[in-house]
């Protein structure tokens, strides 16, 4: 069914400390502190926000704010009105009580996931969190302060801008709200502040990547000061994981904002992005984490001058603890060098996915997720900055200047480094200390999008530019040793679509240049049944690909025609078996490239009887497509199968032709 697509990642949705929405069911939660959604105290709680003391309305906004990360706890804080009732919060005369209420419906977003943030915009959040961020916005212009002050205005600032990329991440109302309000104002006061408050940067860099992206409305709001800002970070000289970070999601701004760049900045500000992305990927994360627990561990070591602390002092820390709202409590005392580690490995990730959708393709058609846009669209900015725009950015040459940039930084070397598995030692110092386990999951997504920027870089690049054969067949060898070493093949989900689809490309360019490859058929086959038990779809669709691909070759070469039998008997099985339309068309598509012609292909097929097969699978197909095919694929999947319905007929033709021979 054509050559495999590449991969574009959509920004997800993460909290201040760098953490993925999804990790909030990896984070262990003290159960006893939260009831479970039969004796909700939704209802107490909410009462209490229109108590007439300050302190009790924030007790009840930081209660709300821990409950609800028991995300069965959240219908019936919905069922309750809650949003409605936090909402008129966020302007509360009291800056506490603006700050845990902001943290509640922080928290009730991020754990609630898209259908909440739809609900909550539906219920007008978007009016009291707008005012919130106009209001506050004064005092981040005019608040100079010494980074050891807690300011508190920007406590609320941080929450605030939090629950907006929630938000605006969810529902496409939100993001419209985003652009009329002009809130890319306060985005950008918040992102300046980088210098005295790292977190509320962060969280401003992280809603700011996401706004951007395929935003045509918000393009024409750009001028040169918004993207100077965003080069000043890129420019910082900082070295701290935090601002490894927070270069790291300017320069996914950057990539975003790239069609409004001004052609006299267009190949400083690609080098520069580029660049940042390199240094971040430099970084052995390997090295660096057990490095930093240790770090912990030497300051967490009990001090013969610390005295033991008084009541008093553990009952007030205890109370700032529960006013300060969390989407996540690491730990009591969270370190600075776990909030480190996780501000790398989130960096490498951004890095890498950045670099997946640098590399793929502007045909929107190559591309599932990607939407069409108007053509003439930047021509609508007032500012000009899009005229003339044509020399290095625009589509017809893009992939030529960037992968231009991604070849003199190294890139492709530096993403098949990090293709690799996760450190063991790292590995283990997460898994022997509990707080420290949430990185484990972090570490193997790195490695996954770092394959998944393998298979696009494959897909895009010409094998001269990626080191030629040789470093192909080193690249080969690697996935070689990443799938098969092991006894079994590894049956993570999101291992296997990456690897496979990285696999799928790289075979597809090996066979063009007739390079030798070191996969023999059996290891091919073993992975196509592994693929077989896979839920993904993508997943038994590279499978199969990869035997097409496979077996092609092989029909060119003398006495192959065994192992083409046992490619063709693995592809009928999928082809008669798969549940899935996609998957057995390209089953299909598979067997007409491996039998198409030659000695070998004609031998294997009669001996597998191929033609009788596909004269018993005709009808079925036929019957599927047109029972389920409508309402289950798209338009596109649909031509797609018609195509090869009326391939397999002429294939079924071909085949009687051979056997009278």
């Amino acid at each position: 069914m054509g050559k495999s697509k590449n991969n574009r990642f959509r920004r997800p949705q993460f909290n201040a400390e760098g953490l993925s929405v999804n990790a909030v069911k990896e984070v262990e939660v003290d159960h006893d502190e939260v009831c479970d959604g039969i004796d909700s105290p939704a209802g107490e709680l909410l009462e209490k926000l229109q108590n007439p003391s300050a302190d009790m309305r924030e007790f009840a906004c930081a209660s709300i704010s821990r409950v609800v990360q028991q995300s069965q706890t959240i219908p019936a804080f919905l069922q309750r009105d809650a949003v409605r009732r936090l909402g008129p919060l966020l302007l509360d005369r009291s800056l506490a009580v603006r700050e845990t209420a902001t943290g509640a419906l922080r928290n009730l977003s991020a754990c609630g996931g898209h259908e909440v943030c739809e609900d909550m915009v539906k219920q007008d959040v978007m009016t009291p969190l707008t005012a919130l961020l106009r209001e506050v916005r004064p005092s981040l212009v005019n608040h100079f302060h010494y980074k050891q002050f807690k300011n508190p205005v920007e406590d609320v600032a941080n929450e605030a801008v939090n629950l907006l990329w929630n938000l605006c991440e969810s529902s496409s109302q939100a993001l419209c709200v985003f652009n009329k309000a002009g809130l890319l104002d306060v985005i950008l006061q918040c992102l300046e502040r980088h210098t005295n408050n790292i977190q509320l940067a962060l969280s401003a860099a992280h809603c700011l990547h996401t706004v951007t992206e395929d935003n045509a409305e918000l393009l024409c709001s750009m001028n040169n000061a918004v993207l100077g800002s965003l080069e000043s970070v890129l420019l910082s000289s900082e070295t701290a994981m935090a601002h490894i970070l927070l270069k790291t999601l300017a320069a996914g701004s950057l990539w975003n904002l790239k069609s409004s760049l001004p052609t006299a900045r267009q190949a400083q500000t690609l080098n520069a992005l580029v660049a940042t992305l390199s240094q971040c990927l430099e970084l052995d994360a390997g090295t660096l984490i057990p490095q930093l627990h240790q770090a912990e561990v030497s300051c967490s070591a009990p001090s013969s001058e610390a005295g033991e602390m008084d009541d008093h002092q553990a009952v007030a820390e205890d109370m700032e603890m529960k006013r300060q709202p969390r989407w996540i409590k690491i730990s009591r005392t969270c370190k600075e060098e776990l909030r480190e580690a996780t501000a790398l490995l989130t960096a490498q990730q951004t890095s890498l996915e950045i670099i997946v959708n640098m590399c793929c393709s502007d045909d929107p058609s190559d591309d599932e997720w990607e939407e069409a846009s108007s053509s003439d669209e930047s021509e609508m900015c007032p500012d000009g900055l899009s005229e003339g725009n044509t020399s290095l950015l625009s589509p017809l040459c893009l992939s030529a200047e960037v992968h231009g940039a991604l070849i003199n930084h190294n890139i492709p070397e530096k993403v098949l480094r990090k293709t690799q598995f996760p450190s063991t030692e790292a590995m283990d110092v997460c898994r022997q200390n509990p707080t420290w386990k949430i990185l484990m999951k972090k570490m193997h997504r790195v490695q996954y999008r770092a394959l998944t920027c393998l298979h696009n870089m494959l897909s895009t690049m010409d094998a001269e530019s990626l080191g030629g054969a040789a470093a192909l067949q080193a690249v080969a060898q690697h996935l070689s040793t990443l799938v098969f070493s092991a006894s079994d093949i590894p049956k993570e989900e999101e291992f296997l679509e990456a690897v496979t689809s990285a696999m799928r490309s790289l075979l597809q360019i090996i066979a063009s240049m007739k390079i030798p490859q070191c996969f023999t058929p059996q290891q091919l086959i073993t992975l196509s049944e592994a693929a077989t038990r896979c839920d993904v779809v993508s997943v038994r669709v590279n499978a199969v690909a990869i035997l097409g691909i496979t077996g092609s070759t092989l029909a060119k070469e003398k006495g192959t025609s065994e192992t083409l039998q046992m490619i063709g008997n693995a592809l009928l099985q999928v082809a008669t078996k798969d549940a899935n339309l996609v998957v057995c068309g390209e089953a299909l598509d598979a067997l007409f490239d491996v039998f198409a012609d030659g000695d070998e292909a004609e031998k294997a097929a009669k001996n597998i009887s191929l033609l009788s097969a596909l004269k018993a699978l005709q009808p079925v197909f036929k019957a599927k497509i047109r029972k389920e095919g409508k309402g289950k694929y798209s338009p596109e999947q649909m031509c797609v199968l018609d195509n090869i319905k009326v391939n397999l007929r002429r294939f079924i033709g071909y085949l009687e032709i051979v056997v009278k021979k």
